[in-house]
């Protein structure tokens, strides 16, 4: 086995990503060493139960000492009080970066907290499930699947190609962009469709001509995949759509622009324009699928294989 990427990592938060990171660097050795901190007791708990650290912290300054890489793994919203606590704690030469989906809002809430001598990488792995917590990570989450580092001025050379090479070892695809260029990017490929998701389960709920147990009896559709979009934890997706506001109402008003389009078709019964449409949008599928990103296998039924360390 080669030597491990970092000697030591410290992971800040402990729910899916940062479980499935330790499982991932655990099992292919790139980490000599995981330390690991999260807010609640029970997750610490839970943590040391199932092995996924060597060791874990109540605080998050104490996990992070003589860390080589920090992953800042909580909600965009605490990374500002996290990056105050742990500044004084990183050792010279350390490097830190996130997992969160908004790079700007990161940036400007970490980087002013970070002493001089520690590099920053802020980076977002585009991979995840519905599912939470330190049970829900498993070491293949992010094979094949992208994960985009946007350094800043903080960032150098080196800490980036080795962040690179932590990536790429727990088998996902790196690329870098500008923070700003990768929150409108979000904003289209993850932020909206989640808004739209939540918002067409709302739908659902106040739509009191369907019962309740029609919604549920015949979501074997469309309805169901809103549904799972629309499980993810809503402290994460709160702090997201506050974070990148600006994108995802840019986006969202080109959505409604294209929904307005859509509904004077129908409404007009032009029947062409809405398999032109539909033509188009279906060759960005295809797309999706011809990268790698997805599956064209039906999966109807939604057999999914168990997270490690998942009961039930």
């Amino acid at each position: 086995m080669s030597a491990p990427v970092y000697d030591r990592v410290a992971l800040i938060g402990l729910g899916l990503i940062a479980s499935s990171m330790a499982l991932a660097m655990r099992e292919r050795g790139l980490a000599g060493t995981i330390a690991g901190h999260a807010k609640s007791a029970e997750t610490r708990a839970v943590a040391l139960e199932i092995g996924l650290c060597d060791a874990v912290f109540d605080t998050a300054a104490a996990a992070v000492q003589g860390a080589d890489l920090v992953v800042l793994a909580v909600p965009v919203g605490a990374m500002a009080a996290i990056a105050e606590e742990i500044g004084p704690h990183l050792k010279p030469g350390a490097c830190v970066t996130d997992v969160g989906s908004v790079k700007q809002a990161v940036i400007g809430a970490v980087a002013p907290h970070l002493p001089e001598g520690v590099t920053f990488v802020p980076g977002h792995p585009l991979a995840g499930t519905e599912h939470s917590g330190p049970r829900s990570g498993f070491p293949t989450l992010f094979e094949n699947r992208w994960c985009l580092l946007t350094p800043t001025e903080r960032s150098t050379p080196e800490a980036t190609a080795r962040l690179r090479a932590l990536w790429e070892g727990m088998g996902a695809k790196v690329d870098e962009m500008d923070a700003a260029h990768h929150d409108l990017v979000l904003a289209v490929v993850s932020h909206t469709p989640h808004l739209i998701a939540y918002t067409m389960v709302g739908v659902a709920d106040h739509l009191r001509r369907v019962s309740n147990s029609e919604v549920i009896q015949y979501s074997a559709s469309g309805f169901r995949d809103f549904t799972r979009i629309a499980a993810s934890d809503p402290t994460m997706w709160r702090d997201v759509f506050l974070t990148n506001k600006d994108a995802v109402l840019d986006i969202l008003g080109r959505f409604t622009e294209e929904l307005f389009v859509l509904q004077r078709a129908i409404r007009m019964g032009d029947g062409d324009m809405l398999f032109d449409y539909f033509t188009r949008t279906r060759a960005i599928r295809r797309g999706i699928i011809e990268a790698g990103q997805d599956t064209a296998a039906p999966d109807f039924g939604r057999v999914a294989v168990k997270p490690a360390g998942a009961k039930g």
